[in-house]
């Protein structure tokens, strides 16, 4: 089993469905995509680059979806959360039912123009 793999089954079981769930709709999109252990973490690679990476926050009870080229996005700032960071902006979600795939489509739709 590739360590991405398990990582995600070791999660419970709310992180496990969102991360799941968000690797399937960006995978989608991103044809091109790799799903990498980078560290310690899932991250999705973009034409060989950093694209986002998929991190679970137990303490606070979230999953971050941080993209790498965040702070250079125009569209949706009002849901994108930066928390003191230079170069990336996440999305977060707290439950399954809080991930609206359209946004998130729209987001990795902007983000990979970033790699033109």
């Amino acid at each position: 089993m590739k360590p991405t793999e398990e990582y995600i089954l070791r999660q419970p079981e709310q992180y496990q469905i969102m991360m799941l769930h968000v690797i399937s709709v960006i995978e989608k999109d991103l044809i091109a995509s790799e799903l990498l252990f980078k560290w310690g973490i899932p991250y999705i690679y973009y034409k060989k680059k950093p694209f986002c990476y998929l991190a679970p926050n137990h303490k606070k009870g979230f999953l971050d979806v941080g993209f790498a080229k965040g702070f250079q996005l125009k569209r949706n700032q009002d849901v994108l959360v930066d928390e003191n960071r230079n170069t990336v902006k996440s999305l977060r979600y707290f439950a399954i039912e809080q991930i609206d795939n359209t946004v998130l489509l729209v987001v990795v739709s902007e983000v990979k123009l970033l790699y033109s």
